[in-house]
């Protein structure tokens, strides 16, 4: 069984703490074994690549890096937010901004 996350790929996240605090991104993966989530532009590592022949040169290569989802809150008009779920009049779960009470798409 999967586990419900409050954060989908797509979401605008802020990091609320670490050592990338305070920087916001698109979640690009998510990996639910671990709990982990890489968002775009956060957590940058170098990476040293052999050379290969899809990268003949190889060198160092800066990429993305997995945060812990508990350090990731969604972001909602500008605003980091915690997320509730609750049925809409379609009778469908709908995760919702705590903070406005607006309805995340």
């Amino acid at each position: 069984m999967q586990i419900k996350l409050h954060i989908k790929v797509g979401d605008t996240v802020r990091v609320i703490s670490g050592e990338s605090k305070g920087q916001e991104g698109k979640i690009l993966k998510i990996d639910r074994t671990k709990s982990r989530a890489i968002v775009e532009a956060v957590n940058m590592v170098k990476k040293h690549a052999k050379p290969s022949a899809s990268d003949p040169q190889g060198g160092i290569i800066e990429k993305e890096a997995g945060l812990h989802i508990s350090n990731l809150m969604v972001v909602v008009n500008g605003q980091a937010t915690k997320v509730g779920r609750k049925m809409n009049d379609k009778g469908n779960l709908v995760r919702y901004s705590k903070k406005s009470g607006e309805v995340i798409k």
